[in-house]
């Protein structure tokens, strides 16, 4: 239920800026509607993960730590102008991830998950630059985790036998340009950070029990092709 309602709120909350930016349009001939297809490199930066094993210090942090795996996605964004500078982007993508154990947990394959995080990101366009059109944006996601399995490889000893990452809200800055080549096409740059800091809960040989936080907090970079309805 959690998840459908702040999901929803995403989509109501594109639909009622898009009715609210009509008038601001009214002298504005383009279309207000832009997508872009882009290839991602998703790079985690996870040192700061934490792990908790009640009455095994030598296991917690900060004796142990997580390490999540880069990741090549595609990606489909959708873009409205309420005006020439102003604009409200909604991303969809979904990435998959290695997760392993570092320090006393090192090699150890925690497991695998896959992250759908829908974002809506306000943007401003700067127009004085003539095909070239940078942008910066502000915004919000919330990270839905599916497809989660746990990698039980035994490591002296120790093998995860159930993962469970938990879904979550988190910011996002982003900053790109536009290239375009016509009044339709373009080239894309696009590099995004997102503040992305999960709970989770494991089990090591099915008895241990494990919590923590899974700090993600991924660099998005992107390159694609633009359209300009």
């Amino acid at each position: 239920m959690q998840r459908v309602s702040v999901l929803g709120a995403l989509v109501a909350g594109a639909l009622t800026v898009c009715s609210l930016g009509q008038a601001a349009r009214a002298d504005d001939t383009q279309s207000p509607w832009q997508v872009r297809v882009r290839a991602l490199a998703v790079l985690p930066a996870s040192s700061g993960s934490t792990v908790y094993v009640p009455g095994a210090p030598a296991l917690s942090s900060p004796n142990s730590g997580l390490s999540i795996g880069n990741s090549i996605v595609p990606e489909l964004d959708i873009s409205y102008f309420f005006t020439p500078n102003v604009a409200a982007e909604l991303i969809l993508g979904v990435t998959p991830h290695n997760i392993t154990g570092t320090g006393a947990l090192a090699n150890t394959n925690i497991g695998r998950a896959w992250l759908l995080p829908p974002t809506l990101l306000a943007q401003w366009h700067f127009t004085d630059f003539g095909p070239f059109k940078p942008y910066i944006g502000l915004g919000l996601n919330y990270t839905i985790f599916f497809g989660q399995s746990a990698g039980y490889t035994p490591t002296n000893g120790l093998g995860v036998t159930n993962l469970t990452l938990n879904n979550t809200v988190g910011g996002a800055l982003q900053v790109g340009f536009d290239y375009m080549i016509d009044k339709h096409w373009g080239l894309n740059f696009d590099v995004k950070k997102y503040l992305l800091r999960p709970t989770y809960n494991a089990t090591v040989n099915n008895t241990i029990p494990v919590t923590g936080t899974a700090t993600i907090d991924p660099w998005i970079i992107g390159a694609g092709v633009t359209y300009r309805f």
